[in-house]
């Protein structure tokens, strides 16, 4: 249910300043949404796995959190990030 080590360091190298850039705004919520978009699929599948969701919830409340941040801080870079995560219409 966690992203390999290939896909993560992908995600890194898409969306970070350069690929040891783990921690910067716009890869946290790019490695949120891969999970939740994984947990969605894996919900989909286990209706009845209740702690997932719960799980499933608070990541999509850190995404929101983190995404709130960028919009405050990077207005322009927190559409682009919107754009090519395909969040919201």
């Amino acid at each position: 249910m966690s992203i390999n080590l290939k896909n993560k360091k992908d995600i890194v190298k898409k969306y970070g300043k350069n690929e040891q850039d783990t921690g910067s705004t716009e890869v946290q919520i790019a490695l949120l949404t891969e999970k939740i978009n994984e947990l969605t699929e894996h919900l989909k599948a286990n209706k009845k796995d209740f702690g997932g969701k719960r799980g499933l919830l608070m990541m999509v409340g850190h995404r929101k959190s983190l995404l709130s941040y960028l919009k405050d801080k990077d207005l322009q870079g927190y559409r682009d990030l919107v754009k090519k995560l395909n969040l919201r219409g």
